[in-house]
């Protein structure tokens, strides 16, 4: 083959391998049901879009923070489309790393949840589109609260959570009075020990940005974390997160749960749960203060920046996010499964409100957080169950480790707090926060 014959050959390869890969979607995404379930519906826009392929990348929760960080940060170009939350999607938009979303008037912007759009936005440019969002509510076995006498009301104090926890709990039955997240992570055990610590009067930081974790109420909060998981939670708590609990609950090993709001969904499932038609649901607990007892968040789909699939990217997302795609999870897999938490009209849809009966307890849960204002005393930070400072992910990660080695009981609760103060507060002075 001559010089010439060669290079023909060779462009023309090339230029088959750019058709091949345009319209090529990578989206990262984590292993939750709802985005399994929207893996699957995707032949749909597939079929009705087939010119874009999509590839996917579905991760546990922590493997892909870190893979989407580490690829955002780096302009590494991995992915076209990545699963971010509302921790995320301020930040980066700020940074640039990721595009402004930008929706043709079907996609009725307005009927997102306020809520969502304000904390998946930076100075009014939305970054990233809900694609199901949640606080945290208390859900709990009727049936057992009311076998032991005892009753529940929505926000009750701690201390009547413990009541009930002891009045339940029955290990010889395979029942556990509580069940809460245990596994290390900023965005596993420390989401629901945060909103704890904001109903105790905790705060990660003062007024001025500096570490508060070596405090009374911190101290208060996780002694009563750990000794209430430790007397009635499962064996090996320190190892469960949303997943891992979802799963024990299903099986009815769990009394009560505190966690995502989107967890009503799959636990009245009456294919996923054994005891799907014995619970109920009310507002999650408080302390000292009901301020920042129950968390915000939604997991959200964004575009970073450094993609070359920009339109069809953003065809994906109108498509996954849309009322449209509500409407083909209610038909295909019934109007209990849909992913909620993002659009007014959900809730005022009767199909839903017929098939969810976590339905006003969810949108009240959503209603009520509030995240420029879920401490007790003032923060210059917002946030309830996370602080939206760039430093906070690696500080909550350290300090998770410690609480969750705390409730293994590997280390005692007051040096678990000693460490993860002197871990804050060292990033905290590297950031130059303070000197």
């Amino acid at each position: 083959m001559n010089v010439k014959k060669i290079l023909k050959t060779s462009m023309v390869a090339a230029i088959a391998a750019l058709s091949l890969n345009a319209g090529d979607l990578t989206i990262a995404t984590v292993n939750n049901g709802h985005m399994v379930e929207m893996q699957k519906l995707s032949k749909v826009f597939e079929k009705q879009n087939p010119d874009v392929k999509l590839k996917w990348v579905v991760l546990e929760e922590g493997v892909l923070r870190q893979r989407v960080t580490t690829d955002i940060a780096t302009k590494g170009g991995q992915f076209d489309i990545m699963t971010i939350g509302m921790y995320e999607a301020p930040m980066w938009g700020k940074k640039g790393w990721i595009e402004e979303m930008k929706f043709d008037a079907a996609y009725d912007e307005k009927d997102l949840l306020p809520a969502m759009v304000d904390g998946l936005s930076n100075d009014g440019k939305l970054y990233a589109a809900p694609f199901y969002g949640e606080s945290s509510m208390l859900m709990y076995r009727k049936d057992l609260v009311q076998k032991a006498g005892m009753t529940i009301t929505d926000n009750p104090s701690w201390e009547h959570i413990e009541k009930v926890a002891k009045a339940i709990n029955n290990p010889e039955e395979g029942i556990y009075g509580i069940c809460l997240r245990g596994k290390a992570g900023w965005g596993d055990n420390m989401a629901l020990i945060t909103t704890m610590a904001n109903t105790f009067g905790a705060q990660w930081f003062d007024k001025d940005g500096k570490p508060q974790l070596d405090s009374k109420e911190w101290n208060s909060a996780i002694n009563y974390y750990v000794n209430l998981v430790s007397k009635y939670g499962p064996p090996g708590s320190s190892g469960n997160s949303f997943n891992e609990i979802l799963a024990l609950f299903n099986e009815g090993k769990c009394g009560m749960w505190i966690d995502a709001t989107i967890a009503a969904s799959f636990i009245s499932d009456p294919k996923q749960s054994k005891v799907h038609d014995k619970i109920a649901f009310a507002q999650s607990p408080v302390g000292v203060t009901s301020k920042g007892a129950n968390w915000l968040w939604s997991w959200a789909l964004a575009i970073p920046s450094s993609t070359k699939n920009l339109t069809d990217a953003q065809k994906f997302i109108s498509w996954a996010t849309s009322k449209e795609y509500i409407e083909l999870v209610g038909k295909t897999n019934g109007w209990g499964k849909v992913p909620t938490g993002t659009r007014k009209s959900t809730y005022e849809n009767q199909n839903f409100k017929d098939a969810a009966v976590f339905a006003d307890a969810e949108l009240k849960a959503i209603l009520s957080a509030n995240p420029k204002d879920s401490t007790l005393n003032p923060t210059p930070f917002v946030g309830v169950q996370f602080v939206t400072i760039p430093e906070f992910q690696g500080i909550a990660t350290t300090v998770g480790k410690h609480m969750s080695s705390a409730l293994a009981g590997k280390v005692s609760v007051e040096k678990a707090l000693k460490s993860s103060q002197k871990a804050a507060d060292r990033t905290m002075k590297r950031a130059r926060y303070y000197k």
